[in-house]
């Protein structure tokens, strides 16, 4: 006969508390006179070991959300930083200023050489370039150039000490550009290594704009009118200007610096408004030398006064049937 097994079958997990309170039966056996069976400790270390895994798995998720968020966060203000420079080196304490001027200087001195002449200019590089360096600078000491009209054109900085400069210039009809490789330390500055000649870029394609419409009519009555301002603006005189202004302006003129030679074109655009843009060609008899702006009866055209000829837009109106300038500046060639 196969015997019952003498094991209580419990179908509480391990390491549960007690689903119910044991008062009753302590109660009962008191009252047989027996007393009652303490029980065991039930497996509360198996209790610790899961909260504590249930801790560490929290926390593993925290660690992967925080880090899931921070990256896109880092990559974004990543692409919130200043852009660097052209070669890749962000530079602070570089003065890009004093740089400009200095490379402005050198070149003047380096494009200008005269075989007839060579120590002046060896005597002048000096101050620009480092100890020990070929006192003309890899100038064969023969030929001749003569440049002039610098200007900075632009600075490659390369760290806080170094930087390439480039200069425009022009010689005779041509136009081009001086890299000059430029190192600072302590306020001072030299040329570093040999400059590189470079070709200017060309000048822009500039479209053809259709001819404008006109008001022939108009442009006939303003042409008197707007010859007597101009006169008037050459000769900067106040009281003949106010003639020719329109009512609480005033025009500043040339102090006589200019006379009129000719009002070559107005052109007014059609439309019936009492105030109109209009553009008026004008040529300027500029004095030479200290002679007046007239003409000369002089064969010798250097003694005789140059014609420039210049483009204005004028603001105009209208008061009391009259027409009068408001405004005088440039021209803009989208007017003319």
């Amino acid at each position: 006969m196969a015997r019952r097994s003498d094991v209580q079958q419990d179908p509480r997990i391990a390491g549960d508390p007690d689903p119910y309170p044991l008062e009753g039966f302590e109660a009962a056996s008191a009252a047989h006179g027996t007393a009652p069976r303490r029980r065991g400790w039930s497996g509360g270390g198996g209790r610790w070991l899961v909260w504590t895994g249930r801790v560490i798995l929290w926390a593993l998720i925290v660690v992967i959300l925080v880090n899931g968020i921070r990256a896109p966060l880092e990559r974004l203000a990543g692409d919130d930083q200043p852009a660097t420079t052209p070669t890749g080196t962000v530079t602070s304490g570089f003065p890009a200023t004093q740089a400009a001027a200095f490379a402005n200087q050198f070149a003047a001195v380096y494009l200008n050489y005269d075989a007839a002449n060579p120590q002046q200019r060896a005597e002048r590089l000096k101050s620009f370039l480092p100890e020990g360096a070929d006192e003309q600078f890899g100038w064969n000491g023969y030929g001749r150039m003569s440049a002039g009209a610098f200007q900075f054109a632009g600075i490659d900085l390369i760290d806080d000490h170094n930087a390439r400069v480039t200069v425009t210039y022009q010689s005779g009809g041509s136009r081009g550009l001086l890299s000059v490789p430029v190192y600072y330390d302590n306020g001072g500055f030299v040329v570093s290594a040999q400059p590189a000649l470079l070709p200017a870029p060309g000048p822009a394609g500039l479209p053809q704009l259709p001819d404008p419409d006109r008001d022939s009519a108009t442009e006939a009555e303003l042409r008197p009118q707007l010859e007597g301002f101009f006169k008037a603006y050459a000769a900067g005189n106040q009281v003949d200007l106010q003639r020719y202004v329109a009512s609480g302006v005033t025009v500043n003129g040339f102090n006589g610096e200019f006379t009129l030679a000719e009002l070559k074109d107005v052109v007014v655009p059609p439309g019936g408004a009492d105030s109109r843009k209009v553009t008026a060609v004008v040529v300027w008899a500029v004095a030479s030398g200290q002679s007046t702006a007239v003409a000369s009866p002089s064969q010798d055209p250097a003694a005789q006064p140059a014609g420039l000829e210049q483009a204005y837009q004028l603001t105009i109106e209208k008061q009391g049937g009259k027409w009068f300038v408001r405004d005088i500046q440039g021209a803009n060639r989208s007017v003319g």
